[in-house]
């Protein structure tokens, strides 16, 4: 049965309230702080104008502010923006003002920051996350987190639905302009279950948060952990560009399952001191954005002997929709396949006139899925050249997304990535 995101927090709040959420350097939100927390945030942001629909930016680095940010917006009806805090104001700013930002959560360690932000022309009304400071009339609303923890939780909240909006992720794709992926609860929920249930995710997992939280691979270590009632341990930004202090954190934490970029491991296998490390408890190793070099994890296997490994596929569109499990090492001259579709996706290969091909021969991938974007935001144009609508039986309209992903389709089913129609980044 559908419900929102957050619904999963509070399920295992209800069940084991003491048992961690989150982590992060030392520190732990457990689920019933975080229902809590989350609660208070979202009546503050209701109490200063959020209503449902509505878009509610987070400036924040990976940790325990970020996490209750998110919650809170969804919890107040509205969708969280993730802003990449390290990007330039003036993209931050132009993200704010393509998807009409008002309210935006912070946390004190990003006032420097924050005020670069909005010394530019942005929307934004009201800041949660900085102590009130004088300032002129002109200057945002500030709220500080003693502020939000002191809110009472007990009033009623919006009642959010499977289709309203959870999230926007700002990617630019290969034009170089920002666009925004929506995603609903629907879909963002579709994708965490699947991804809970292909995983194999128990509450006893310990998920780590490689990824920054606007790039989308995030969505599986927060929300996927979260539908298992398992926890995230999210990697402090540092810890991302310090491989042996990531292998550190993983034997410290006990991690059992792994999700990063391939170019991660690469660190992870060369700095990651690797010789020195437990990391017995390591279970899964995810990996996909990029190509992987299949040397790279044939030494990598050596290290994580308990470990699965495998390739995950999909653009921030449509989540995931394809996965490969490795049933060994692979061979160093031969490409690591992006695999066959899960259960909760139909793929097809597809020629210039989007006439399906014989395996095989390249094609573009379509993807149809629960888990696929309700669109861009504001960007018609973009949703009508990437969705293909097909005729099914019974006279019933299946929407697909063109992924621009050249494939080929083998005999046995597995799919293997060939290249970019227009070049972008995966």
């Amino acid at each position: 049965m559908p419900f929102p995101l957050f619904r999963a927090v509070d399920l295992r709040a209800e069940r084991a309230p003491d048992h961690a959420a989150v982590r992060c350097a030392g520190e732990t939100l457990t689920y019933g702080a975080l229902a809590d927390r989350s609660r208070r945030l979202a009546h503050v942001l209701r109490a200063h104008g959020v209503e449902r629909g509505d878009r509610v930016a987070i400036h924040a680095g990976k940790g325990l502010a970020a996490t209750v940010g998110l919650y809170g917006a969804m919890r107040a009806g509205a969708a969280y923006v993730p802003l990449d805090p390290s990007a330039p104001p003036q993209r931050q700013a132009f993200i704010l003002r393509d998807c009409g930002i008002r309210h935006l959560v912070t946390e004190p360690g990003r006032a420097r920051a924050l005020e670069a932000l909005l010394a530019e022309d942005t929307p934004v009304e009201t800041v949660v996350g900085i102590d009130p400071a004088r300032a002129d009339e002109r200057a945002p609303t500030r709220i500080g987190w003693a502020d939000v923890d002191g809110e009472p939780a007990g009033e009623a909240l919006p009642d959010v639905t499977e289709d309203d909006l959870a999230y926007v992720l700002y990617t630019s794709g290969s034009t170089g302009t920002p666009k925004g992926v929506v995603h609903t609860h629907a879909s963002a929920l579709a994708f965490a279950r699947v991804a809970a249930r292909t995983y194999g995710l128990q509450p006893e997992d310990r998920l780590s948060n490689h990824a920054p939280l606007h790039f989308d691979l995030s969505t599986l270590d927060y929300f996927g952990a979260a539908c298992a009632g398992a926890t995230t341990v999210v990697v402090p930004e540092p810890y991302t560009k310090l491989p042996a202090s990531f292998t550190s954190l993983v034997e410290a934490e006990r991690l059992t399952v792994l999700y990063a970029v391939p170019l991660a491991l690469v660190h992870m296998l060369l700095h990651g001191a690797l010789d020195k490390r437990d990391l017995s408890s390591v279970r899964w190793v995810l990996f996909g954005g990029e190509v992987v070099d299949p040397e790279v994890l044939r030494r990598l296997m050596v290290h994580l002997p308990n470990a699965r490994f495998s390739n995950s596929y999909g653009p921030a569109e449509v989540n995931q929709c394809l996965f490969h499990h490795l049933p060994g090492p692979p061979e160093p001259d031969q490409a690591v396949p992006i695999g066959t579709a899960w259960d909760d996706a139909e793929v097809v290969v597809v020629d210039d006139d989007r006439a399906p091909v014989a395996d095989g021969v390249v094609g573009e991938l379509l993807v149809r899925t629960s888990t696929m974007m309700d669109g861009y935001w504001g960007r018609p144009d973009l949703d009508e050249r990437c969705f293909v609508h097909t005729e099914r039986p019974g006279g019933r309209r299946a929407r697909w997304y063109a992924t621009g992903d050249l494939v080929r389709r083998r005999a046995d089913g597995v799919h293997e990535f060939v290249g970019r129609r227009d070049h972008q980044v995966k």
